[in-house]
């Protein structure tokens, strides 16, 4: 049968912000690497890439989001607010042309194998929704873990206005008895608040220190991830520093993430 992939990169990431006032949350680095980027390469390892296969829809700051894009995928970019999951994917019927549809998000935060069980045999019938064994217990004892298979005859009823996966698709094929829960037995953060956000960075890191090689450290480091063109001269613990950003030699960040010279988001522990 025939399936595409759509990477859900829409959102505002409004529970991120201020870390997204300027930068789309798909963008936002873990590990020094776009978290879009990193859903990429997780479609890339179950076969699609490339226009022709491989979808990502863009509304918030939509313009960094397509330039850094490129013409890896099909780009859908959504006119005012966001759609939501189910409404990006409907907006992309005349693409997606009658495929069943994987749908990653963007912001989902995946560790481990590659979930090749998402696909395998599959009948085309059942919805199938990537999980974690709980909590919180959002399907069975699962909680959704960032990626679904939507089969093509439910596809091909989304609306193209706001509407998320849940209410239209999840849920219903969970009454009618379509729904599967494949488990996923990596980690998986879904990045959506600034603890999670550095969770994901710290365990990206290794629970160690991750510098990028065009980054300047003279200070101390202890569990941090520090970006491209970073300068750290104070020290750090348990930090984020984004590309750029800047920690002055008087300075002791603890459990935070810093943009530019003056941002910091400190994180309660």
């Amino acid at each position: 049968m025939r399936v595409c992939a759509v990477v859900l990169a829409a959102g505002e990431g409004r529970r991120l912000r201020p870390l997204t006032a300027g930068t789309p949350k798909a963008l936002c680095p873990v590990g020094n690497v776009a978290l879009l980027d990193r859903a990429l390469d997780r479609v890339a390892a179950l076969g699609f890439a490339g226009p022709a296969d491989l979808a990502v829809n863009a509304c918030y700051l939509g313009e960094q989001v397509v330039a850094h894009v490129g013409g890896r995928a099909q780009l859908s970019v959504e006119p005012g607010e966001p759609l939501g999951t189910a409404g990006g994917i409907g907006r992309l019927r005349p693409w997606i042309d009658g495929r069943a549809v994987l749908a990653m998000n963007a912001d989902a935060y995946l560790a481990g194998p590659d979930p090749t069980a998402m696909l395998d045999g599959w009948d085309g019938r059942t919805v199938r929704i990537l999980g974690r064994p709980g909590p919180p217990d959002e399907f069975g004892a699962f909680r959704f873990a960032g990626m679904s298979l939507l089969p093509a005859d439910l596809v091909a009823q989304l609306p193209d206005g706001v509407a998320d996966l849940v209410r239209t698709i999840w849920r219903p094929a969970e009454r009618a008895g379509r729904l599967e829960v494949v488990p996923f037995d990596g980690t998986y953060l879904d990045t959506g608040t600034p603890k999670d956000y550095l969770a994901a960075n710290l365990h990206a890191a290794g629970y160690r220190s991750l510098v990028d090689p065009t980054a300047e450290v003279t200070g101390k480091l202890d569990e941090a991830v520090v970006g491209a063109g970073a300068r750290v001269a104070g020290s750090v613990s348990r930090v984020v520093v984004w590309p750029g950003g800047v920690v002055e030699a008087d300075e002791h960040l603890v459990d935070a993430i810093r943009v530019g010279t003056d941002l910091t988001v400190r994180i309660s522990v």
